[in-house]
């Protein structure tokens, strides 16, 4: 399977020597047929940041490689190109510890349209991520993302938003989580805090 995607030519082939073998086995083993990428990536081949680095350029290369070969009417290398970009993004998908490789696979699947790999997407967020990546992640310019770690942050214990109601980054977000616990969900213990603090804002303003 590594001579077929050097085949792919261009940027894929230069992006692909790069990788480290490791990565490159999680992209070989996820293609192999009768593996989904799920089943592949379980083995003991090591994943780590770098691998999300790596995958996350190959498949920025694969998917304007399709782009680029689709206009060349070349139809069967773009097919190719595809069916790696899809594999690549599903390997992402099912180890991705990184807030920029989300939005990219958030990103993707909204121009693609696929609403059902967004929901997977959206199912990932409070098992991989930390509660301060999801906060940054409610920042994010794309719509779609924000609006996926903004319900993601609804589901966080509210003692975990309350820590971060004197961040002065994430403060804003946490209370918006919290007033939504309070109304959507009835949480009494967020409205309870929510009276606290905005007690507590009142009493300075007035000192």
């Amino acid at each position: 399977m590594s001579v077929t995607i050097k085949d792919l030519g261009g940027r894929v082939a230069t992006v692909w020597s790069e990788l480290r073998p490791a990565t490159r086995q999680l992209v070989e083993r996820a293609l192999e047929p009768g593996l989904n990428a799920a089943s592949a990536t379980a083995r003991n081949t090591p994943y780590d940041a770098r691998a999300d680095l790596e995958l996350s350029r190959l498949l920025t290369a694969l998917d304007e490689g399709a782009r680029e070969t689709g206009r060349a009417a070349g139809h069967g290398k773009q097919q190719e190109l595809r069916q790696v970009a899809d594999t690549c993004a599903a390997v992402l998908l099912e180890k991705t510890r990184s807030a920029e490789v989300f939005i990219q696979l958030v990103q993707r699947a909204e121009q693609q349209r696929d609403y059902g790999r967004i929901d997977e997407l959206a199912n990932i967020l409070n098992f991989r991520f930390a509660v301060s990546e999801i906060c940054e992640l409610a920042r994010a310019p794309n719509q779609v993302v924000r609006a996926l770690a903004r319900d993601s942050l609804t589901q966080i214990p509210t003692p975990a938003l309350v820590a971060l109601l004197q961040d002065p980054v994430d403060a804003e977000i946490a209370r918006d989580a919290l007033q939504r616990q309070a109304r959507e969900f009835g949480s009494e213990q967020a409205r309870q805090v929510l009276m606290v603090f905005d007690q507590l804002d009142g009493e300075t303003e007035d000192f």
